[in-house]
């Protein structure tokens, strides 16, 4: 990104994480340090989901993120997020998005970090079909990282 003031570098693992910044930056209110916190805080499937759910709870525990910004982020990237490749890892599919979506719930209301919960509930390798058992394993996980 060039400015009159500076030249900014910014880097991303994919692609898709790419065009994600270009677009969040162009939301009324959302500059680059934000942009960088959402990604942060939440990958591109749970961001998706987040917006497409008009989930303002998960959108608002993001570093910087009020209730008006995630509002607005749900009103302009409403239609965006269908473009964005979010397949992968991320989204098995094998679960159902409810019982990703309420396992992860679970996770921050244990304490854990959106990210954090994202990432755990992903690396399940066995994934169930109920929430409560995805839970259990997505804290062995957590478990295991923190040891």
């Amino acid at each position: 990104m060039v400015r009159d003031d500076a030249h900014l570098l910014y880097g991303f693992a994919s692609t898709g994480e790419r065009e994600m910044f270009r677009t969040l930056i162009k939301v009324n209110g959302v500059g680059p340090r934000m942009a960088l916190g959402i990604l942060s805080g939440l990958d591109s499937a749970s961001f998706a989901r987040a917006v497409t759910g008009n989930d303002v709870t998960a959108l608002t525990a993001l570093p910087g993120v009020g209730k008006k910004t995630a509002e607005r982020l749900i009103i302009e990237m409403r239609d965006k997020v269908d473009s964005f490749d979010v397949s992968g890892p991320d989204n098995p599919s094998t679960m159902t998005i409810n019982v990703i979506e309420d396992a992860e719930s679970a996770l921050v209301g244990l304490g854990y970090r959106p990210q954090e919960a994202a990432r755990a509930v992903s690396r399940v390798s066995d994934p169930a079909e109920d929430v409560e058992s995805l839970i259990r394993q997505a804290l062995k996980l957590l478990m295991q990282s923190r040891q």
